[in-house]
């Protein structure tokens, strides 16, 4: 059993002050399968008060209001997370598994998770990769899930802020690089051709120093999940050509990006924004007790100083202008 501790600091930083921001937020780390969220809090400043709900897909989601005039935002969440080890993911299923995946689809309500979606889409370039890369219903659906995580890893290259967070998958198909949000989007939309469900995840992977992982440990990341006999949903990570396991704390699901960023919102005013972002993960084998408050990591203030460098601002807008730049998933 392993205890995760998330920090989590957003900062959006107006050129000049606005009058009013609306803001809902997905950082709460699901309770299901093999984790559970032990504690979880939120400050907000200015500070507001922070409604929160379930959505369909039992994501935690908070949102706020903040009515009078402040020239930033500062989030930071909080969570303690209980991580049991994963059951033993085989190499591959039995010789019928084509067809009694196709059973569990007819008998069960995947259409969300089989229907194109706002970011994984089937594009004339999506099905050049599907041809050069052989995505066809073969072997049995974890083998080819196996061989396809780990040929995405190899085809495009790890490199971030070669893509926005509404960039469309095209491209990344074209320029073959991109963050873990476009690693999955491509593999959402590869897989779904097949009849197999594939849903979007956004949560943490823990880096440890003899894990050769390409993304960035102070961001989110993103991975995919798709449903398979005997095992239910099981989580591929292209980015780091991982089977999702021990590492990978899950906060929300949805069929793509759009209906699990981390943050979104609206705020009314003339002025561009910036965005910083600080994520840390410490691991310990040991809960801290719970009314004490978790210790914070020796690196934390420097990483929230330094945060991560932000987006170019963006030319000023309407009077209601929509915070797009949210947080992209690296």
């Amino acid at each position: 059993m392993i205890f995760y501790s998330i920090r989590h600091l957003t900062k959006f930083v107006y050129s000049r002050p606005v009058s009013e921001s609306v803001m809902e937020l997905r950082m709460h780390p699901r309770s299901d399968s093999n984790q559970r969220c032990l504690t979880f809090s939120l400050s907000v400043s200015p500070r507001s008060r922070v409604f929160s709900y379930r959505d369909h897909l039992s994501n935690n989601v908070h949102h706020f209001d903040i009515p009078g005039q402040h020239d930033q935002l500062v989030v930071v969440a909080e969570s303690l997370v209980e991580h049991q080890p994963l059951a033993h993911i085989p190499s591959f299923l039995a010789l019928d598994a084509w067809k009694e995946l196709d059973t569990i689809v007819a008998e069960g309500d995947y259409w969300e998770m089989l229907l194109p979606s706002e970011f994984a889409l089937t594009t004339p370039a999506l099905e050049d990769l599907a041809r050069e890369l052989n995505v066809v219903r073969r072997d049995d659906p974890m083998m080819l899930l196996r061989e396809l995580n780990h040929r995405l890893y190899d085809y495009f290259s790890y490199s971030p802020r070669t893509t926005r967070v509404d960039s469309p998958i095209d491209d990344a198909l074209k320029s073959r690089q991109g963050v873990c949000q476009d690693f999955a989007h491509i593999m959402i939309a590869l897989v779904r051709r097949l009849g197999i469900p594939c849903r979007y995840v956004s949560g943490y992977l823990y880096h440890r120093k003899e894990d050769q992982d390409r993304s960035i440990s102070d961001a989110t990341h993103a991975w995919v999940e798709a449903l398979l006999p005997h095992l239910g949903w099981v989580g591929f990570d292209p980015t780091n050509a991982l089977i999702a396991g021990d590492r990978h704390i899950r906060t929300a699901l949805g069929r793509d990006y759009a209906d699990v960023p981390p943050t979104r919102g609206v705020f009314i005013g003339r002025t561009t924004s910036d965005l910083y972002v600080a994520v840390q993960v410490t691991a310990s084998e040991k809960p801290p007790a719970l009314d004490q408050e978790m210790p914070i990591p020796e690196d934390w203030s420097m990483l929230v100083e330094r945060a991560q460098a932000p987006p170019p601002p963006p030319a000023a807008e309407p009077l209601l202008q929509l915070q797009q730049a949210q947080q992209q998933q690296q």
